[in-house]
C-alpha cells in the first residue's frame, strides 16, 4: 500500500506545531525580525559619522576638560597631558578666591539680572503689537525685528562701538542737538555695562519675539471674547488669560535667554575688551583669557563652575514655572 506524503496525510496535518503557531506565522515573524535587524544596522551605519564627530569634537573635549580641571596642566604640558599632577579641588578653590573671577561673576550676574527682563519685556511688547495692534506691513516689521538676530554679532558690536563713541558717535551727536553732553559710553565704568545690555537686548529680542508670537497665536480667541463680554479690560485679559496660557512659552524663552546671557562673550570682547577696569569682563571672557595665559587646569575649573551655575538656574526656573502648567 502506497504511503501518503505528510502534505496529504490527514493525521500528519492534524498534528499541531510545536509553538502553537502555523508555519506561515513563524515565517512572517522571522521575516519581520530580519527586517527590523536590517533597519537597525542601517540606522547605526548612517549615524556612525555623526557619532564619530560627536565623540572626537564634543564628548572627548568635554571629558578631557573635566579631567584637566583636577590637574595643574599648563600649555607646556600638552605633549604629556597624562603626566601632570592631580591637585583635586585646588583649582576650584583658587577660582572662588580669585578677585577677577568674582568681578567677572558679578558682571555676569548684572548682565543677566538687568538684560533678561529688558530683552523679554521688549520681545513680549513687540509680539503683542504684531499679534493684535499692527495690521499693515506686519511681515515687514517681523523681518525688521528679526534681522539683528541673523546678523553677525561681530558686525553688530563693531557698529555699536562706533555709534557709542564719545566724540563722533551718533548717539552723542544727537544728544548734543538737544544741549546734552553724552558720556563716554564704553569708556566709563558706570555706562559701559548698560551700553552692552542695550546692544544685547536690541540684538536678541527678535528670537524671543518670534516665540512669544507663536504662543500668542495659540491662545483661543473665544476666551478673550468671553472675558470682554463679562467686562474685563485689556490688562485683566492679558493678566488672567494670556499670561497663564503663555507659561510654557515664557519658561522656554526665559531658560534659553538666561543660558545665552550667562555665556555672553562677544559683546565685551569686541566692544570693550573687558574694560574699563574689568567693569565688563564676563565669566566666559575670564575663562577665555585663562586659556590664553596657558592655565588650562584653572580655566577648565572656571568653565565647570559656569556650567554648574547654568544647570542650577535652569532647574530653579523649571521648578517654579512648571508648577502650575
Amino acid at each position: 500500500m502506497t504511503a501518503l506524503s505528510p502534505a496529504h496525510d490527514p493525521q500528519a496535518s492534524a498534528v499541531p506545531p510545536v509553538d502553537g503557531r502555523p508555519p506561515a506565522a513563524r515565517r512572517r515573524k522571522g521575516g519581520r525580525r530580519d527586517n527590523s535587524a536590517r533597519q537597525s544596522r542601517a540606522a547605526w551605519i548612517l549615524a556612525l559619522p555623526f557619532m564619530l564627530l560627536f565623540v572626537v569634537f564634543t564628548a572627548g573635549p568635554v571629558i578631557s576638560s573635566l579631567y584637566f580641571s583636577f590637574t595643574d596642566i599648563r600649555s607646556r604640558d600638552l605633549r604629556t597631558p597624562f603626566a601632570v599632577t592631580f591637585v583635586g579641588l585646588q583649582n576650584y578653590a583658587h577660582v572662588f578666591a580669585d578677585d577677577r573671577f568674582r568681578t567677572a561673576a558679578f558682571n555676569t550676574a548684572y548682565f543677566v539680572v538687568i538684560g533678561v527682563p529688558v530683552t523679554l519685556g521688549i520681545a513680549l511688547a513687540a509680539a503683542l503689537a504684531l499679534n493684535t495692534g499692527i495690521t499693515k506691513f506686519r511681515t515687514l516689521f517681523r523681518v525688521g525685528y528679526y534681522t539683528p538676530v541673523v546678523t553677525s554679532i561681530v558686525a553688530v558690536a563693531v557698529v555699536w562701538r562706533f555709534l557709542l563713541r564719545e566724540d563722533v558717535g551718533l548717539v552723542n551727536t544727537v544728544l548734543r542737538w538737544f544741549g546734552v553732553n553724552g558720556p563716554d559710553w564704553l569708556g566709563s565704568t558706570t555706562w559701559a555695562m548698560p551700553s552692552l545690555i542695550a546692544m544685547a537686548s536690541w540684538r536678541n529680542f527678535g528670537t524671543a519675539m518670534i516665540i512669544f508670537l507663536a504662543g500668542l497665536q495659540s491662545v483661543p480667541l473665544m476666551l478673550h471674547e468671553a472675558a470682554a463680554i463679562d467686562g474685563a479690560n485689556g490688562w485683566q485679559r492679558f493678566r488672567h488669560i494670556t499670561v497663564p496660557l503663555l507659561r510654557p512659552t515664557i519658561l522656554f524663552v526665559m531658560v534659553t535667554t538666561i543660558v545665552g546671557y550667562l555665556q555672553f562673550f562677544e559683546e565685551p570682547f569686541v566692544m570693550t575688551n573687558g574694560g574699563p577696569l574689568d567693569s565688563t569682563i564676563s565669566m566666559s571672557m575670564f575663562t577665555y583669557q585663562q586659556f590664553g595665559f596657558g592655565n588650562y587646569g584653572f580655566a577648565s575649573a572656571t568653565s565647570y563652575v559656569l556650567f554648574v551655575i547654568i544647570v542650577c538656574l535652569s532647574a530653579v526656573q523649571f521648578r517654579f514655572l512648571r508648577s502650575n502648567t
